[in-house]
């Protein structure tokens, strides 16, 4: 059993009274471990999903109509299908706020701390591709795993951003129409996934934990639209971090609605615990308390962009759709996007709301939208998120390279060898992996010269 802290031992048997017991003997049980199907690229209950449920040997969450438990002996996170976001490992417990928060398509929907991206993942999934997700985590490091996380899953109508709450509720005032917190914390649930939050935690760190959620809880609020709702929810079990710092913010801001909390317990439920509270913000009289600008639209800094800035955006526009015609005939957009080059690398950015390229000015933006490519000296370089966004309509007349997800030539793609083949074709191709985007090779004579990205190949 793990070495738990006499102070946090008394501090469940004070919340949990004749609990206590059974909840600290879930200390000597495995961790559970989950995964979530991916619903932008497998339909729930098709037959595929239902290989994945047989092949891993699959249990249902709940509480997620598309988590499921698995064994630790199953490793599905080495799996091919995962490198194709198939699916995204995610601990059950985590599943619960999303599922209670209920994203809906055509929404604009908010991950305030989004690392490294479940909730994220699971938002983009409710959200079927329409509407806006922004995910953002402060930390750059952390924001990086994010963006690559919704690269990996073939998102399309998200941007990532690296930001301060009150930097991004000054540029997006009552913006949102869900907004999801999950909060960083004491990590209280962690302990049988990661024992070194064991050594972190002390009631002084519960009590500094709580007082930061209290910093950021007021810009999620600044920047939800009336009627809008928020969930916050943590990985701990204290009542400080979760009961008390909900009816401290429901005394600051009258505007918003206890809906529901869920609490899930390891002793109780197969999970490692969670808390999640669900707000509702009414209509109020304006965001002045909050020290936030809540004018209906942010303006750029500086003047309009150039005249040469202009004619490169359209230029590139161009150029991919060439590359779409040659390669990819089928691909139209979902929904409206606006082009937007960082340099050399093109995005589509969803049309959504009022946000564009001007409500982005002065954040750090790692994804403003569907990064689909490079400009090299007047030709187009697909990248690898393009390739993983490709759905099956897509890719019905695409230039494609299919590999069975148990052959040699799929893990020798995944290390980033060069394949062979039988066929006389040349120019760019989609790898697939039992009919799913993995990712890009370029054919020649015979041979496909790998472009899978060198910090995902697996080791040799």
């Amino acid at each position: 059993m793990l070495q738990l802290p006499s102070e946090y031992i008394e501090q469940m048997k004070a919340i949990l009274g004749a609990e206590a017991e059974a909840f600290l003997a879930s200390y000597r049980l495995p961790r559970t471990q989950g995964l979530r199907l991916n619903t932008l690229k497998i339909k729930e209950g098709s037959a595929f999903a239902d290989k994945l449920i047989r092949e891993f040997q699959l249990e249902p969450v709940p509480w997620c109509q598309t988590g499921y438990y698995y064994e630790e002996p199953q490793r599905p996170g080495r799996h091919p299908y995962h490198a194709a976001g198939l699916y995204y490992i995610q601990e059950p417990s985590a599943m619960s706020s999303v599922a209670l928060l209920k994203p809906a398509p055509g929404e604009i929907v908010l991950d305030l701390a989004g690392a490294p991206g479940g909730k994220s993942t699971q938002i983009a999934g409710c959200l079927r591709g329409e509407g806006l997700l922004v995910a953002n985590e402060i930390h750059p490091a952390r924001a990086k795993i994010l963006s690559e996380n919704i690269e990996r899953m073939g998102i399309q109508n998200a941007v990532v951003t690296s930001a301060a709450p009150d930097k991004l509720a000054a540029k997006f005032p009552a913006f949102f129409d869900k907004i999801m917190l999950d909060a960083p914390c004491s990590g209280e649930g962690m302990f049988r996934k990661d024992p070194d939050a064991i050594d972190e935690w002390s009631l002084d760190h519960v009590r500094m934990c709580a007082a930061r959620q209290m910093d950021i809880l007021p810009d999620a609020v600044a920047m939800l639209k009336d009627g809008g709702l928020l969930a916050y929810s943590t990985c701990t079990f204290n009542v400080a971090e979760n009961e008390a710092t909900i009816e401290a913010l429901l005394q600051r801001f009258p505007e918003l609605t206890l809906l529901q909390t869920e609490r899930i317990w390891p002793h109780k439920q197969k999970g490692e615990g969670h808390f999640v509270a669900l707000l509702k913000k009414n209509e109020s009289s304006g965001d002045a308390d909050h020290g936030v600008d809540n004018r209906s639209g942010v303006k750029a800094k500086g003047k309009d962009k150039p005249a040469k800035a202009n004619k490169q955006i359209v230029e590139a526009k161009q150029l991919f759709g060439q590359f779409c015609q040659e390669v990819l005939p089928d691909w139209e957009w979902d929904s409206p996007a606006e082009p937007v080059l960082y340099g050399e690398q093109l995005y589509m950015l969803p049309a959504v709301g009022a946000i564009g390229s001007v409500q982005l000015n002065g954040l750090k933006v790692l994804r403003p939208g569907l990064h689909v490519g490079e400009l090299k000296k007047n030709r187009f370089e697909p990248s690898h998120a393009l390739a993983l966004a490709l759905t099956e309509d897509k890719l019905r007349s695409a230039r494609t390279y299919d590999l069975a997800a148990d052959s040699k030539e799929a893990e020798a793609y995944l290390r980033g060898e060069a394949l062979t083949t039988s066929r006389n074709e040349n120019g760019w191709v989609v790898i697939t992996i039992d009919g799913f985007p993995l990712g890009w090779g370029k054919e020649s004579g015979g041979q496909i010269k790998n472009h899978y990205p060198k910090g995902l190949r697996r080791p040799l």
